[in-house]
């Protein structure tokens, strides 16, 4: 089996670097992707730490130090794709691991921000033929079942993606249940981050779900994810 973990680490993991090291040992995913990670001193610190681990294989994007990114991970070889023509402003914030079974796309999509990255998925990546996997903060979800209110944007984009052979992991496995991986000061929940899969690949899924307890120890603001495929 493939224990794929995402998360957002918030800003680049910062003093937290230790503790978010700790969970990935408890965890042992064979694969991550972290969101806002930042090519910085702190990101060195996590490459060294997942490199001790057995994460031999490690790649991100060409970011500035201060950018948030994202980052892949694995404990086996995937060739890296950076896609440098993506977005005017925000090409840093998807990267692909091409594993022999599949590809993985690691992203960070900006927040309530207007960037093209949706459309250069739908329009030139997942439609060639090898099933992939999306994982990470996606900054959206859909309207009233994801968040109570309707102040995502880019729900229409999602649709589309779902036209095109892709499902939401997480309600495959788990149906309508309401559940958040992100939370406002006020205390209003969203489910931000997510998996979504090819249909090919749906029936090697065998979970997916998200671990809460460390969004609630405040090792991040962001709950990881997790997929067992296979």
């Amino acid at each position: 089996m493939i224990k794929i973990l995402s998360w957002n680490i918030r800003q680049g993991g910062g003093s937290r670097i230790a503790s978010i090291l700790k969970v990935i040992e408890i965890e042992q995913p064979n694969i991550l992707t972290f969101s806002e990670y930042r090519n910085n001193e702190s990101g060195t610190k996590i490459r060294t730490g997942l490199l001790k681990m057995g994460f031999r294989y490690q790649a991100v994007s060409d970011a500035l130090k201060n950018d948030n990114t994202a980052f892949i991970a694995a404990k086996f070889p995937f060739n890296s794709v950076l896609f440098p023509k993506s977005d005017p402003n925000f090409s840093h914030n998807i990267i692909r691991a091409d594993f022999e079974a599949f590809n993985l796309y690691g992203m960070y999509l900006p927040h309530k921000k207007k960037h093209q990255l949706f459309d250069f998925l739908i329009n030139e990546q997942l439609s060639i033929p090898k099933p992939s996997i999306l994982a990470g903060d996606f900054n959206t979800g859909h309207n009233h079942i994801d968040q109570e209110g309707n102040s995502f944007w880019y729900t229409d984009k999602l649709k589309k993606i779902e036209t095109m052979d892709y499902s939401d992991a997480f309600r495959e496995k788990n149906g309508a249940v309401k559940e958040y991986s992100w939370y406002s000061h006020q205390g209003n929940g969203y489910r931000y981050d997510h998996i979504y899969v090819h249909h090919d690949l749906l029936s090697i899924v065998s979970d997916c779900y998200y671990l809460h307890q460390y969004r609630e120890e405040n090792l991040s603001d962001h709950s990881p994810m997790i997929l067992h495929v296979g």
